[in-house]
């Protein structure tokens, strides 16, 4: 079953290889905005506007595609105001299943490795599991195991709709990856694919094994380069720099989304959604550094009135128990059960 579904599938998986040069990598990150970490909250410091400005939902370009509609993003000073137009929406986070380097135990970060036999099935049971929670826009890194995840979880949806990836890398790829039919737009999910929510990148230990490397640094300089907060493996990435970009693009891509009624999944890596969960539940540095995510397990948030309200996460057979589902997600399930009958 899992080989079908995967074979299935697999020829939708196109990465966008956002990451392909460091360079442009180090230069975006410089100019995103600081994190800080104050009065056991995860703060942004930002320059406020007043009123409204639109913001496009896919980083590369600010010409959409018609599948993906430009949100109107309230600056942080009026965000009450659009909180009443839509009384909740829901937030799907996926760490992506086993990949073939976690199955080896190797330092994988921003290599792009595809799952494993095992991480295919993650990604299937995970759909399983989400499969009468609404989604209307899907996120995900620009790493094939993550992007894997997404579209293997969606074959699982009852609702059918097909993930297309959002091809915005040039005006030719826009241009060749349109939908003209309105009937198979309003079928279709669109996935929008950003570097910034990466793995973080483990410097000089991508691609060793784990156990090797503990044996040759010492357990505790490795224990202290995996989880530590803000220190960096050798010419890598630190949980608060992986933070800096992730947190960045949750807010000025996602979130808008959310705060215009979408309900939105995010299929990611383990320290991305870290720093995401960090914001979300206004984590400390310290707190945050001793969340573990399995992999394959989705997360439901709900966001209702400016607050994102965590709902558990599907450990047992019926997901609607774990999630306590809000009376919105009930009429949805209903909804889907009457279309089936």
């Amino acid at each position: 079953m899992a080989a079908e579904v995967y074979h299935q599938a697999i020829g939708a998986f196109q990465s966008n290889s956002y990451l392909n040069n460091f360079s442009h990598h180090q230069k975006l990150r410089n100019n995103l905005v600081k994190l800080v970490t104050k009065d056991n909250y995860l703060s942004r410091t930002r320059t406020s506007h007043s009123g409204q400005r639109n913001c496009s939902v896919i980083l590369s370009s600010a010409s959409q595609t018609s599948i993906v509609d430009t949100v109107s993003s309230p600056s942080r000073i009026n965000t009450t105001d659009t909180h009443k137009k839509s009384s909740e929406a829901a937030l799907i986070l996926i760490r992506h299943g086993e990949s073939l380097w976690n199955e080896k135990n190797l330092f994988t970060g921003c290599v792009d490795v595809p799952l494993s036999k095992k991480g295919i099935d993650e990604a299937i049971e995970a759909g399983k599991r989400i499969s009468s929670i609404p989604v209307d826009v899907i996120f995900t890194s620009a790493l094939i195991r993550a992007q894997m995840t997404a579209m293997l979880a969606m074959t699982q949806h009852r609702r059918r709709k097909v993930p297309i990836i959002m091809h915005n890398e040039s005006e030719q790829a826009k241009e060749w990856s349109q939908v003209f039919s309105e009937d198979t737009k309003k079928q279709s999910i669109p996935v929008i694919a950003a570097w910034q929510l990466n793995e973080r990148m483990y410097g000089e230990l991508q691609g060793l094994n784990k156990q090797e490397t503990a044996d040759k640094f010492g357990k505790e300089q490795v224990h202290e380069w995996r989880r530590s907060y803000d220190i960096p493996p050798p010419n890598g990435e630190s949980l608060e720099m992986c933070a800096q970009r992730a947190v960045a693009y949750f807010r000025d891509h996602i979130e808008p989304q959310l705060l215009s009624g979408k309900n939105v999944m995010i299929a990611a890596h383990g320290n991305s959604l870290r720093s995401i969960i960090m914001y979300l539940d206004k984590l400390t540095s310290q707190e945050v550094i001793s969340l573990e995510l399995s992999t394959g397990i989705p997360m439901l948030y709900i966001l209702k009135e400016g607050r994102f309200i965590r709902r558990g996460s599907p450990v047992g057979p019926t997901e609607a128990g774990v999630y306590a589902y809000t009376r919105g997600l009930a009429l949805y399930r209903q909804r889907l059960d009457d279309m089936i009958q």
